[in-house]
């Protein structure tokens, strides 16, 4: 019983996480992410330039806004595999975290963390191709891409700036979850006599959610980083280390050039943390609920 019900619980946590990190990127996420990659790589522009620029470079009209989901068969393709991922290996981190006697905060970093490590084996070529078709050339298709890619480079070639994702991904999700929980925590204590047993409104966890997502964006130079990794090898300039990158970037726009993109970012931060982090405790607590009412 024990085992059928860990593995409907573990099937439920990667279909759940596919579902919500598809529905995240669909709707605003792909957006903020075209927006911030944009950025990342166009140094010079303000925050605001940059929207506009990505709007006017393509026409403006429909096609302007078309512009903000360019790369979204490649976004759905991550979104599926890395929602998945995510959810598996973060929840069953953090459960093991909690039965071995963790605080809720140390296990949500711990379990952030984990997952985001392991998100980078699918992460790497879908946010290649998405790069690609927002800072590279603009007439290329997608298949040509990935064709002309692959027949250079092979498999490699759809890992450029790797180190960068992973040091983004596991700070990434470990911000996110361990902060929302630590302010969740920090919740219950203040406004419930027994914070132990106190669950949270919808209005807290959202709360939680987006404080959460805002503090996880400290890491932002890494995302930078990954965009001009990846970017410079779209456009078929020469790669640097991932230390050489930073150098780069500095040398060119100062400290401040590691943190062009960040509001986008910031929005985006809160964006999939509200569903990846907070909409997952939701889902996870009324099938709980669900359960306990079915006398499971």
């Amino acid at each position: 019983m024990g085992g059928g019900g860990t593995g409907k619980k573990t099937l439920r946590d990667a279909r759940n996480g596919a579902i919500l990190q598809m529905v995240e990127a669909a709707s605003l996420g792909m957006p903020l992410e075209v927006w911030k990659t944009h950025l990342g790589r166009h140094r010079n522009e303000t925050t605001f330039q940059g929207l506009s620029n990505i709007y006017r470079q393509h026409g403006g009209g429909f096609s302007g806004v078309r512009a903000f989901w360019r790369g979204t068969t490649a976004k759905m393709v991550e979104s599926a595999t890395k929602g998945s991922v995510l959810m598996f290996s973060k929840e069953f981190l953090k459960d093991t975290m909690l039965m071995a006697g963790a605080s809720p905060a140390a296990a949500g970093f711990v379990a952030g963390a984990g997952g985001g490590v392991c998100q980078v084996s699918v992460m790497g070529p879908c946010t290649y191709i998405v790069t690609c078709m927002v800072n590279g050339d603009k007439t290329t298709p997608i298949t040509q891409q990935i064709k002309s890619t692959f027949k250079q480079k092979g498999l490699r070639g759809f890992y450029p700036g790797g180190t960068a994702i992973a040091f983004r991904q596991a700070t990434n999700w470990a911000s996110r979850q361990g902060f929302t929980d630590t302010v969740r925590e920090v919740i219950k204590r203040m406004k419930y006599d027994d914070p132990e047993t106190a669950k949270l409104t919808v209005g807290q966890e959202v709360m939680a959610g987006i404080i959460g997502g805002t503090m996880a964006c400290w890491n932002h130079p890494f995302e930078v980083a990954r965009i001009e990794a990846q970017t410079r090898a779209a456009v078929g300039e020469p790669p640097l280390s991932f230390i050489n990158t930073f150098r780069t970037v500095v040398k060119a726009h100062g400290v401040a050039g590691l943190f062009k993109g960040v509001v986008p970012r910031i929005f985006l931060g809160i964006w999939q943390t509200t569903f990846m982090v907070t909409g997952a405790n939701l889902i996870r607590e009324h099938l709980l609920g669900e359960e306990r009412k079915l006398g499971h």
